[in-house]
C-alpha cells in the first residue's frame, strides 16, 4: 500500500502531492508503510465504518512520525475508524504528540461557547494540553512562539461546513503560525456534513471580518477543512512544500449520508446530532438575538423560541413562509409547536414557546431557511409582551458590531429586518457571490474529492 498522499487536481495540487510523498523534505523519500501487527491494534474497538478519514491513513503509517516533535490540534471528535481518540492511538503506536492543542470548547469539548478553555494535562496520556481559545480576542490567533521546539503541526478537526463554525479559523491561524516557526503542517481531512456540491450565502463585506467570519467564503462553503486550508494557503502564498493533506476515502462531494457509514460524534457541546449540523447555517443566526436557539436543552439548534411566544402562531407563520419558498425546504424540514425550559444560557429556568425543527432530509438551503425563521420569530416576538431585541452581550469578543452583522458579514439584512422589510432582495444577490466563490475554488484547484459515487477505502479519490 502506497504512502498516503494528496490527490492531484492540476498543477498546484501536484506540489502538494509531491510534498505528501516526501513529508515536505525532498531529500528523504517517505518509507513505505509498515504492516500493522496485532500489538498495534486498538485493544477493544473494531473498525465498523466504510469511510476512512485522514487520521486512519496516518495511523496506517505511523513511522512517518518517527523522530518528529509535533503538536496535535484536535478534539473529542478526532476519532479513528476504531473509535479511538487520535492522540491515544498515536501514543499506542509509539508516536505520541509532544503537545496537544484544543480549539474553542477545549480539547475534550468541555466548555460552552465563548468560554475560555484552560491549559491542562491530558488524563489519558499525561501530555500537556495548550488552549487556542482564551479569554480575549488576542488568544484566538497563536504566535509562532507557540511552536518553539517543534517541527510539525498535525491538524485533525471535524468541521461542519459553515463559515461561522470557528474550527476553520483556528486551524488556518495555527497552521500559519506553525509555518512561520519553520514547522511543517499536516491536515488530516474529514467529510463535510453539508456535502461538497452546494454553496450558499454571501461573501463577507470588507471590515466585517471576525472569528465567525474570518475568511471570504459563503456561509455554506462546500469545502472540507483541508480544502479550506489549501484555499487560504494559496490566497496567502504559503510554501506548499511544507503542507501535506491526508485525504478521506469512501466519500464524494455529493455524499450527504456518509454519517450512516461513519457514525456522528459531537465536535462541540451543542452539535450532538447530524440534524443539528445540517441546519446550523441557518439556526446559528439566532445567536445574534435574545431568542433561544435551544442551548441548555437536549436539542440545541432544533428547539427555538422565547418566553411569551405562541407556539401555534410561530408554526403557522413559519410553515406559510416555507411553502412560499418553493425550494423543497417544506419537505425537508418540518416544524412542531414546542414548549421548553433551557437549563442554562438564554432564558435559563423559564418556559419558552416556539417550535422544534425536525430534519426529514438534508435541507436544500439551510441559510435561507434560517433567515425565514429569524424573520418570523422576530415579528412574533415584537408582538409579544416581552418584545424583541438583538443580542446585547459581546459576541466572540467583539462589541463594535452587532452579532448578526458579524455572522452575515453585512449590516444590510439587520437593517432591513429592523425596518420591517424582507430580505428577499438581499438574498437574491447571493447568486453572484456564490458563483464568484465557485470560480475561485476551480481556479485555485482546491477540490480534492470527486462528484458521483464515493471511492471505496484504499481507492484514491
Amino acid at each position: 500500500m502506497a504512502a498516503p498522499r494528496s490527490p492531484r487536481c492540476g498543477s498546484k495540487p501536484r506540489a502538494v502531492a509531491r510534498a505528501a510523498t516526501t513529508g515536505g523534505r525532498r531529500r528523504r523519500p517517505t518509507p513505505p508503510p509498515r504492516r500493522a501487527s496485532r500489538r498495534d491494534e486498538a485493544p477493544s474497538n473494531r473498525a465498523i465504518v466504510s469511510v476512512r478519514v485522514g487520521l486512519d491513513e496516518l495511523l496506517a503509517a505511523p513511522e512517518l512520525l518517527r523522530g518528529r516533535r509535533y503538536a496535535l490540534l484536535a478534539h473529542q471528535a478526532s476519532l479513528s475508524e476504531r473509535f479511538e481518540l487520535a492522540h491515544v492511538a498515536l501514543a499506542r503506536l509509539g508516536q505520541p504528540p509532544s503537545v496537544l492543542m484544543g480549539p474553542e470548547h477545549g480539547f475534550f469539548g468541555v466548555e460552552q461557547d465563548m468560554v475560555a478553555a484552560a491549559e491542562s494535562t491530558d488524563p489519558l496520556t499525561g501530555i500537556a494540553v495548550a488552549s487556542l481559545y482564551g479569554d480575549d480576542e488576542a488568544s484566538l490567533e497563536p504566535s509562532p512562539e507557540a511552536f518553539s521546539g517543534l517541527d510539525l503541526l498535525v491538524v485533525d478537526l471535524q468541521d461542519i461546513g459553515s463559515r461561522y463554525y470557528t474550527f476553520v479559523a483556528t486551524a488556518v491561524w495555527a497552521a500559519q503560525a506553525a509555518l512561520r516557526a519553520g514547522c511543517e503542517v499536516w491536515v488530516l481531512d474529514r467529510p463535510n456534513p453539508l456535502g461538497g456540491t452546494e454553496v450558499e450565502g454571501n461573501l463577507p463585506e470588507p471590515g466585517f471580518e471576525s472569528f465567525v467570519g474570518a475568511f471570504r467564503t459563503p456561509v455554506r462553503h462546500g469545502l472540507t477543512l483541508a480544502e479550506l486550508v489549501m484555499l487560504e494557503a494559496r490566497r496567502r502564498g504559503w510554501d506548499e512544500s511544507a503542507l501535506r493533506v491526508f485525504p478521506v476515502s469512501g466519500w464524494s462531494r455529493s455524499d450527504l449520508v456518509w454519517w450512516r457509514r461513519r457514525p456522528w460524534v459531537a465536535p462541540s457541546p451543542n452539535m450532538p446530532s447530524i440534524a443539528a449540523a445540517l441546519i446550523y447555517p441557518g439556526l446559528c443566526l439566532l445567536e445574534a438575538t435574545e431568542l433561544s436557539e435551544g442551548r441548555g436543552t437536549t436539542r440545541p439548534f432544533q428547539l427555538v423560541g422565547a418566553p411569551g411566544l405562541d407556539p401555534a402562531l410561530v408554526q403557522r407563520r413559519l410553515e406559510a413562509r416555507l411553502g412560499a419558498l418553493d425550494d423543497g425546504s417544506s419537505q425537508a424540514l418540518r416544524t412542531v409547536p414546542a414548549l421548553f425550559r433551557p437549563q442554562f444560557q438564554k432564558h435559563a429556568g423559564s418556559v419558552c414557546g416556539g417550535v422544534e425543527i425536525v430534519v426529514v432530509a438534508p435541507p436544500p438551503r439551510p441559510t435561507r431557511f434560517g433567515l425565514e425563521l429569524l424573520t418570523v420569530l422576530r415579528r412574533c416576538a415584537a408582538e409579544s409582551p416581552q418584545g424583541f431585541s438583538w443580542r446585547r452581550a459581546p459576541y466572540e469578543f467583539r462589541s463594535d458590531r452587532p452579532a448578526l452583522d458579524l455572522l452575515l458579514g453585512s449590516s444590510e439584512p439587520r437593517q432591513l429586518l429592523d425596518r420591517g422589510g424582507d430580505v428577499d432582495e438581499w438574498v437574491a444577490g447571493w447568486a453572484a457571490d456564490e458563483e464568484e466563490f465557485r470560480r475561485e475554488c476551480l481556479e485555485r484547484e482546491v477540490f480534492l474529492y470527486p462528484h458521483g459515487r464515493p471511492p471505496t477505502p484504499g481507492e484514491r479519490a
